[in-house]
């Protein structure tokens, strides 16, 4: 079969080669076979044929010259292919393309040059043996136009990934450290340059906003049609349109390590892989041609001992329509042609399929687990209030926590820290920090001893928290994770962050239920606010405070409980968990630790990605199984006919034209439906 290129990105603009060569080889056997079938149909059709005006031998020496090339030049890669599979022992459509084709041709080729050495078996009442030029040429036209097709609707996958590849810019504006601006390739942008984004602009490479304002349509990565402001500190991606203000950006990822170069690898890897299901078809194959093999030389063997003369003639005519006609390449297709198709869907939805493999399991999927933080919510904290105790003012309580959180990286310290700055809060240098882990973080700001933490830090310094252990349950029963403000040994206060439900996720939640599944979360978050965000969105059932070991053991668990599990997550922490499950889903959102682990990505890291993804998959195995009816309705029903079990009764009998005819139409099934799943809705 024809090599392809290990990456997508490298493949070459202009058609497929092979494509060009197929095609080109279809067109001559169509140009020569017309002429044969003329010549040898003619008589059947009622207008005299060439036999009549130069007579027999000089009409099978112009059926040779005619039939000739088509065999041995435009169906030369069929025959190598056959004797390959010979030669392997991994026998396959070739081999029964190579038998057929060569059996009729060989025959055809002796009886011009040697006639008189055929018995009265292969001879009519007048004593002429028959020649099947015009079915060995019509066989290796039709089977030209099935791969023809095939490779225009894999060229169209292909087409689909170079559609990706062209999204993105072909040049970047670059600032200078002068200040200067200059228009510079794309391929020479740097890891920290900065770029200036002009309205109507696609931006060029992944990076973050350091200034500006814009509206920005990401639906080539997200399939949301509503452009999505951008200010200071906002992630930008590569090849999204900017609207109508101007961005100055710094480039995070270039070339292969972009966003848009990572789907596209994915797409094309996808499309590449083998689903389990392709097994059966494999080994449905692996069994089907020898056995069709042996169902030819019975059939030649029953026609030449009890069929009407001339007997051996209809023996060869059946043996070789038996051999075209149980032709397995629609088999071949059935899997491939959907994968290829249902990858770019996705793709185009914002739903990246690592492989097949992820694609089958995912149809069967009954447990959902799924983290909180950046998966059921944004992943981006706030501050909601702060609530001094009597004796402390609200701003002074704030400036001490967040002078204190500023030495932090903890997600809750950047809120805090970012509450303060919208406050106009003026924080100072925290002196002495010290993160103690689990519980808060330690410090002196302004020469005062400042600590800042949960329930056990509180424990931990000797102090009782009296009633604002009651108030802050009340807020984390709202779902708000809240500490404690403790300053020179006295608690000062209450600081509540919240991380907000994504609101895409409540709808969602619904829909994967509608869809089958038992939603779980498993958060390292208290159990107060895990259980209060949950039942406000109807999760199935609870796991906090676990660790990343524990969400793996979770899965495995259910797994020896007979479930099938998909986890989904985004952070470094989820790695383990995504690689223990039946299916990981990252959220393209997430760390590159998460979305290697994972089987499938969503580009925008919301879960209605994930009720995209399962009705995907569903429309995918559904189109695989109907693509195997159609390859195997064929060949059951064909080859019985082939083989002439209804020539007794009915005096049917399949040529070997017509069989070729047959086979090109299940592959022609094969694509067309699989082209169905383009405008699947999900």
């Amino acid at each position: 079969m024809g090599l392809e290129l290990e990456s997508a990105a490298m493949a070459a603009e202009g058609p497929n080669p092979e494509l060009v060569d197929f095609t080109r080889r279809f067109w001559v056997g169509t140009v020569l076979t017309i002429p044969l079938l003329v010549l040898t149909m003619g008589p059947y059709l009622g207008f005299p044929g060439v036999r009549d005006i130069f007579g027999e031998r000089t009409t099978l020496w112009i059926e040779l010259v005619l039939g000739t090339p088509v065999v041995l030049w435009c169906g030369w890669p069929f025959l190598v292919r056959g004797w390959n599979s010979f030669r392997t022992l991994n026998l396959n459509m070739f081999s029964l393309i190579g038998m057929g084709v060569m059996a009729a041709w060989l025959f055809s080729v002796v009886a011009v040059f040697a006639p008189g050495i055929f018995p009265d078996g292969f001879r009519d009442p007048e004593g002429h043996v028959g020649v099947y030029f015009e079915a060995a040429a019509v066989i290796v036209t039709l089977v030209l136009l099935g791969q023809v097709m095939e490779l225009r609707a894999r060229e169209g996958t292909g087409k689909a990934i170079r559609a990706l590849l062209d999204m993105a810019a072909k040049t970047a504006r670059v600032i200078r450290p002068d200040g200067t601006e200059e228009e510079i390739a794309l391929e020479e942008v740097q890891v920290g340059d900065r770029l200036r984004v002009r309205p109507g602009d696609k931006v060029p490479v992944d990076g973050i906003v350091v200034d500006g304002r814009s509206s920005v349509d990401e639906s080539m990565i997200s399939g949301e049609p509503v452009p999505v402001e951008k200010t200071e500190g906002d992630p930008v991606t590569g090849a999204t349109i900017n609207g109508t203000g101007s961005l100055m950006m710094e480039a995070t990822r270039v070339g292969a390590d972009t966003m848009l170069s990572q789907i596209v690898e994915m797409v094309a890897n996808a499309q590449r892989s083998r689903a389990p299901i392709q097994k059966y078809a494999d080994q449905v194959a692996g069994f089907f041609v020898p056995a069709v093999i042996g169902i030819a030389i019975l059939s030649f063997i029953a026609w030449a001992v009890w069929g009407p003369a001339p007997a051996l003639s209809y023996a060869l005519i059946a043996a070789v329509a038996v051999l075209i006609i149980a032709c397995p390449c629609a088999l071949g297709l059935a899997t491939p042609m959907s994968i290829m198709t249902a990858t770019g869907r996705g793709a185009q939805a914002g739903v990246l399929i690592k492989n097949a493999e992820a694609l089958e399991r995912f149809e069967k999927i009954d447990t959902l687990i799924v983290d909180k933080t950046g998966t059921l919510t944004e992943g981006k904290p706030k501050l909601v209030a702060v609530l001094p105790e009597t004796g402390h003012a609200e701003p002074e309580v704030l400036r001490l926590a967040a002078s204190l959180e500023r030495g932090s990286e903890h997600p809750l310290a950047e809120a805090i820290v970012r509450g303060a700055e919208e406050r106009g809060v003026k924080m100072a240098d925290a002196k002495e920090f010290e993160a103690v882990t689990g519980k808060g973080v330690k410090g002196t700001v302004d020469g005062q001893a400042v600590a800042l933490g949960n329930l056990a830090m509180i424990r931990d310094l000797g102090l009782e928290a009296g009633d604002l252990t009651t108030k802050a349950n009340a807020r984390r029963d709202e779902g708000e994770t809240v500490m404690f403000v403790v300053v020179e040994g006295e608690i000062a206060g209450l600081v509540s962050v919240a991380d907000p439900v994504k609101e895409t996720t409540p709808a969602a939640i619904k829909d994967l239920h509608e869809l089958g599944f038992r939603v779980i979360m498993a958060t390292g978050d208290n159990e107060r606010t895990a259980k209060a965000i949950g039942s406000r969105l109807g999760i199935d059932e609870i796991r906090a405070d676990v660790l990343p070991e524990d969400k793996a053991r979770i899965i495995r668990e259910l797994q020896e409980a007979g479930r099938k599990v998909a986890m989904a997550g985004d952070g470094v922490n989820d790695a383990p968990a995504l690689a223990q499950a039946d299916v990981g889903i990252a959220m393209g959102t997430g760390a590159d630790v998460a979305i290697e682990s994972a089987g499938i990505t969503l580009v925008k890291g919301n879960l209605d990605g994930i009720v995209r993804a399962r009705r995907l998959a569903r429309a995918t195995m559904r189109n695989i199984r109907q693509n195997l009816f159609f390859a195997l309705i064929y060949n059951a029903s064909g080859v019985p006919v082939a083989a002439g079990v209804l020539f007794p009764f009915f005096g049917i009998l399949i040529s070997p034209m017509f069989a070729a005819f047959a086979m090109s139409a299940s592959s022609i099934s094969v694509v067309l439906n699989s082209l169905r799943l383009r405008g699947v809705k999900i």
